[in-house]
């Protein structure tokens, strides 16, 4: 839903990285950190600005980014990097475009993609990318938010994750369960609530359901029913809230809440109080992107003893788990010369550590060093052969739990990629926010008629643009 930054560790796969550049000699063509390219379109002298410049406050990590910046000038002298602070707000984004403050290069959520696209906000990249030696080898689920319906490229995705369940191992064992053969099916996650409820008197399952979570984690469910938020390709898409897999999760959360009484009773849970109470060892299970972990343990301090990870149950003819992640674009009024050069630094400073050992090395051992979870699953940018190779580079380095999630990892990649609604994504998951609070709120709720009205009111939305 959103992109999840943690700037600790950015700061020090900054840091790793520019010991990789700055170790690089004259005669090896990745000594640019990059994938070998040359320093540039001729001997045209261009200028872009790029996002994500950490603010002053967290010197470590603005250090390095500038130190990184230096590097890559100094691999391709005819390009100037201007860095920004801009981060991704959807809200200001198009007064931003228009007013010409957008840097050249920014990032933004997978969510997003497909309406900047359709918009004409992303310039198209498709020659620049397909130049990269790496160009062929993307996952086809992972590229395709950021492709238009022809195949023509508009960003790159650096970073992406699935959706999958999270559960306490320790309250599964409490419960009388086995923490080693998570539930495989939904009915099992019911069971399984009951439980750990019954067994440790706190919520066995638990729901966000506020701050857009709440139709997130519907969403992600109504997927792995087979149902769909939202029908269509292009301008010719429609709002299908009202779907029969919405329906069924939606009767799952009214069963575990009002008839198993499994879920506790905080029903305004959010991305961070989920986390939070997860940690705590107060919910038995909850719904998240598999990057999770990570946040757990550097902002909650959850014991990885107690952590475990599988994938979501899939049930129904067009099931698939949803996904997320990251990419980075260009500005749509970008010069040739300007599009050249911001993919060239996209390369630089995202790709690297996913496409060479030394930088993938680097980013790992500093990431270590500053105690940040390396592991965690992950989708792959690339093939499962290209993840699994990268995972090799670092395996030694490994210092999260994976034998505790091992049955998301080899499983995930067998589950269909969704990706998330195409047109006004976070107005939709904002509608059925109250739709989901309702549900747990609300013994008698009528599930048709709060979909149908919220079917409604997003298609009127969607049909706005």
């Amino acid at each position: 839903m959103s992109t999840r930054r943690h700037l600790g560790a950015v700061a020090a796969a900054v840091m790793a990285l520019s010991l990789v550049a700055a170790c690089g000699s004259d005669d090896d063509p990745a000594a640019d950190g990059g994938n070998g390219q040359d320093g540039g379109s001729g001997d045209e002298q261009v200028t872009i600005s790029v996002s994500n410049l950490p603010p002053a406050t967290e010197s470590a990590t603005r250090e390095a980014f500038l130190a990184r910046v230096e590097e890559f000038e100094a691999a391709h002298p005819n390009i100037t990097i201007e860095p920004s602070e801009y981060e991704w707000d959807v809200t200001t984004f198009a007064a931003q475009l228009a007013g010409g403050t957008l840097p050249t290069t920014f990032e933004f959520p997978f969510t997003d993609g497909q309406a900047l696209i359709a918009r004409g906000q992303l310039a198209d990249i498709t020659a620049e990318v397909q130049e990269l030696p790496y160009a062929d080898d993307f996952n086809p689920s992972v590229l395709e938010v950021a492709q238009d319906d022809s195949g023509n490229i508009f960003a790159v995705p650096t970073a992406a994750y699935g959706m999958g369940l999270h559960y306490n191992r320790s309250m599964f064992e409490q419960a009388g369960l086995d923490p080693d053969q998570p539930p495989t099916t939904w009915d099992e996650v019911r069971e399984y609530a009951d439980a750990i409820a019954e067994a440790t008197g706190q919520a066995g399952f638990a729901q966000m359901s506020q701050n857009n979570t709440g139709g997130w984690i519907l969403t992600t469910l109504t997927y792995a029913l087979g149902g769909r938020m939202e029908e269509g390709t292009g301008d010719d898409v429609t709002a299908t809230l009202d779907n029969e897999g919405t329906r069924q999760a939606l009767e799952l959360l009214r069963q575990m809440r009002w008839e198993d009484d499994s879920m506790g009773d905080n029903f305004l849970f959010d991305w961070g109080t989920i986390n939070q109470a997860f940690a705590a060892g107060q919910v038995g299970m909850y719904i998240g992107g598999s990057d999770v972990y990570n946040s757990l343990v550097t902002e909650n301090s959850i014991d990885p003893s107690t952590y475990g990870l599988t994938v979501l149950p899939l049930e129904g003819d067009d099931a698939g788990v949803l996904g997320g992640g990251t990419i980075v674009g260009v500005r749509p009024d970008a010069s040739e010369a300007e599009r050249d050069a911001a993919v060239k630094w996209i390369d630089f400073f995202y790709m690297s550590k996913l496409t060479q050992e030394e930088a993938a090395l680097a980013d790992a051992e500093a990431l270590v060093a500053t105690d940040a979870p390396l592991g965690t699953p992950a989708l792959p940018i690339f093939g499962a052969e290209q993840l699994a190779e990268s995972d090799a580079w670092v395996a030694d380095l490994v210092n999260v739990p994976l034998e505790q999630m091992m049955s998301f990892k080899e499983n995930i990649l067998d589950q269909p990629l969704v990706p998330e609604p195409p047109v006004r994504a976070q107005d939709l998951y904002a509608e059925l926010d109250a739709v989901v609070q309702a549900v747990l709120t609300d013994e008698n709720a009528d599930i048709d008629a709060l979909l149908e009205t919220a079917n409604t009111n997003v298609s009127a939305l969607v049909e706005a643009g």
